[in-house]
């Protein structure tokens, strides 16, 4: 006897209630993974984040200045190959006042510590010949529908006023642990234009280090050279660091989650019914095949087998739309939203992971009525009508 063709035969009994049930787990898959690949994207930059770079901002807010001669100092801690600094700057194009794009004043140092922004020596040598230059990420360029060459107005937020700049080139990346959608200019423009209270000040210290082994430690020697000043310094890894900034989303995130959860629980109990039906209305054939000889372990697997096909059915189904959609969706947010989702897509572990619960939810979906079927007695079986 071929069982699992006996119960995918079973299938075909009910072929609407079925279908249906089959589309209901699709579309539960289809939701789960796009979730779980919102959560992974949303963590995504601590998971790439250098192991050799650690960030030193004010221990009070992050929003809190730091003077700028604290750079130095930390550039003579032991352990550390080198340090640069940089501006959070916070304006906008006011010709696309939506769009958000991440831009800040650096100096040199700045590709020192962030070896993997590649830029042409042309293009560098250029902005370093402009004091009004920027270098923009190839994928905000894209978007903003800029040129190298132009001259560009943003419209500052923190630092008040329109500023001017000229798009000096463009620059990529070559590990994603950079935003390719920033906007990078000289912090001596930012600061020569600033009043006398404001001078000299910075927003945060980004250090590489010769051993990342040894970051906390020098996070620490950091933060202890700093602990008689005026301004304490809080220093964590980068990794810490992007995950610091989770910590406001952190209770989203978790509710996400619990969906996620309660989805499953949800497809689970679908599947269960669908099944729970089809047993009671076949509880007279389950009454036949006892009676020429069929043991009681024979009928629960027909009833598991038909749970497993639904399962995989729906499953497969699930991740073969969600993949191409959500791929394709993905695509849409790494060009308009790429601060946040720089590589939205379905990863192979996500897929696999649902469909691995597709098919475990639909076995312990059939379990119990499974074990109802396998207890029935013959006689008792064949009284009944469904």
């Amino acid at each position: 006897m071929n069982f699992p063709l006996l119960a995918t035969n079973n299938l075909r009994r009910n072929k609407f209630r079925n279908v249906l049930t089959v589309l209901g787990v699709a579309i539960a898959i289809m939701a789960f993974v796009l979730l779980r690949t919102v959560i992974k994207e949303w963590y995504a930059a601590a998971e790439v984040a250098a192991k050799d770079r650690v960030v030193t901002r004010n221990k009070v807010t992050f929003v809190v200045l730091l003077p700028k001669r604290y750079v130095e100092d930390i550039r003579g801690v032991s352990g550390v190959k080198a340090a640069t600094f940089a501006n959070w700057f916070g304006a906008k194009d006011p010709k696309r006042p939506q769009d958000f794009f991440f831009n800040a004043a650096v100096d040199n140092s700045y590709f020192d510590v962030y070896d993997e922004v590649a830029i042409a020596p042309e293009v560098k040598e250029r902005w370093m010949a402009d004091r009004q230059g920027a270098l923009v990420g190839d994928q905000l360029l894209k978007k903003m529908g800029w040129k190298v060459g132009d001259t560009v107005t943003l419209e500052g937020s923190i630092y008040r006023g329109d500023w001017k700049f000229r798009i000096s080139g463009i620059y990529t990346a070559t590990r994603k642990t950079v935003d390719r959608s920033s906007f990078l200019f000289h912090w001596d423009y930012l600061n020569e234009s600033l009043e006398d209270r404001m001078k000299d000040k910075i927003g945060w210290v980004v250090t590489r280090v010769s051993d990342p082994s040894q970051v906390a430690a020098v996070s620490s020697t950091i933060d202890k050279l700093f602990d008689e000043r005026d301004i304490q310094t809080l220093s964590m890894g980068e990794r810490a660091f992007q995950l610091s900034f989770m910590g406001m989303i952190s209770a989203v995130l978790k509710a996400v989650d619990i969906i996620t959860v309660a989805i499953l629980l949800i497809m689970m109990l679908i599947l269960g019914n669908t099944i729970a039906m089809g047993v009671r209305e076949r509880t007279s054939e389950h009454g036949v095949m006892k009676a020429i000889g069929f043991l009681p372990k024979h009928v629960a697997l027909t009833v598991i087998g038909e749970a497993l096909a639904i399962g995989v059915l729906g499953g497969g189904l699930g991740i073969g739309l969600a993949i191409p959609i959500l791929n394709g969706v993905g695509q849409v947010l790494s060009e308009n939203m790429p601060q946040f989702f720089p590589y939205f897509s379905v990863a192979p572990d996500t897929a696999a992971m649902a469909f691995g619960m597709a098919t475990f939810l639909a076995l312990v979906a059939s379990l119990i009525p499974a074990y109802q079927a396998s207890r029935l007695k013959a006689v008792d079986a064949l009284r009944k009508v469904g």
